[in-house]
């Protein structure tokens, strides 16, 4: 298991943040664009935004006299990560059309069970503490997101397949971060991703320019920080994370998008919301307690 470094454990927690309040852009923004289109503009903007960044990088990396890394992997890397994010954020958007959003958030963060269920098959050993960590988390998410009894419609099924695809995503970024740089990674990952839904949403949807003009404040949002930048900081901090112990750290999103819109849209925090704020907090905090030197 990957040793827990508190750089990476602090970059994952600036990602669930800035995905915990893009939560209000994403809803914004549909309001104005499909989910197809809203999804392709996002990702495609994450991509085209990491461009002067990545031409910075390498202009560096020559004057330095380093070798860039294996461009073959990276370009595999970056569209195997991009197709599973592109249909991942898909079927969440169109999941939430047909559930409630507490559903959808938790059935979408169930991933931080599934990716230590994953690395099983993967033979990746996974601590009892963390798996204490997961279960005290999904409870946590439980209280934090469900306002009614857990049954599967249309949209939680469609949801619960995206939380899947999350988890598969983490899990490619963890065999792809080590061996890639990991700003090139996440913008081949966003074009790609981008593509798909923009091919779609021209096939299904009807975008107009208007339609994306009234929605450039979300957009923005949603594209250059929560796409280019969150998703970058995934890549860079899973480098030095286990997947599971990351899921966990990511989970935080839940919470934050609670309290998002807490300060933002005015919503107030129940008893029961807040103990599953403290819960996800608590088990985030178990599973990167230093374990106990045999002998």
């Amino acid at each position: 298991m990957k040793k827990v470094s508190l750089k990476s454990s602090l970059l994952l927690l600036l990602t669930a943040f800035i995905w915990g309040v893009a939560f209000v852009s994403q809803s914004v923004g549909m309001d104005y664009l499909g989910p197809l289109s809203f999804n392709g503009i996002r990702f495609l903007m994450g991509g085209v935004v990491l461009l002067p960044v990545i031409a910075y990088n390498r202009a560096k990396k020559k004057s330095m006299g380093h070798r860039p890394e294996n461009l073959k992997t990276t370009v595999t890397g970056g569209i195997s990560c991009g197709f599973v994010l592109g249909i991942a954020a898909l079927l969440q958007q169109y999941g939430i059309l047909y559930t409630t959003v507490g559903k959808a958030g938790f059935i979408t963060t169930l991933y931080i069970i599934l990716v230590p269920f994953f690395g099983i098959f993967l033979k990746k050993k996974v601590p009892g503490k963390v798996w204490t960590g997961a279960v005290i988390a999904a409870l946590g998410l439980y209280l934090l997101c469900m306002g009614e009894s857990l049954s599967l419609g249309r949209g939680d099924t469609l949801v619960f397949l995206c939380a899947i695809l999350f988890s598969v995503h983490i899990l490619v970024i963890d065999y792809f971060s080590p061996r890639t740089d990991g700003v090139e990674l996440s913008c081949i990952q966003f074009l790609t991703a981008g593509m798909i839904a923009g091919i779609l949403a021209f096939i299904f949807e009807n975008p107009r320019p208007q339609d994306f003009i009234n929605g450039i404040l979300p957009l923005a949002y949603a594209g250059i920080l929560s796409s280019g930048v969150g998703y970058t900081l995934q890549v860079i901090g899973q480098k030095d994370m286990d997947p599971t112990v990351a899921s966990l750290i990511l989970s935080l999103e839940s919470v934050f998008s609670v309290l998002a819109g807490w300060v933002i849209l005015r919503q107030v925090l129940t008893g029961r919301e807040l103990m599953g704020c403290c819960l996800v907090f608590g088990a985030v905090i178990l599973v990167q307690l230093p374990a106990k030197k045999s002998g």
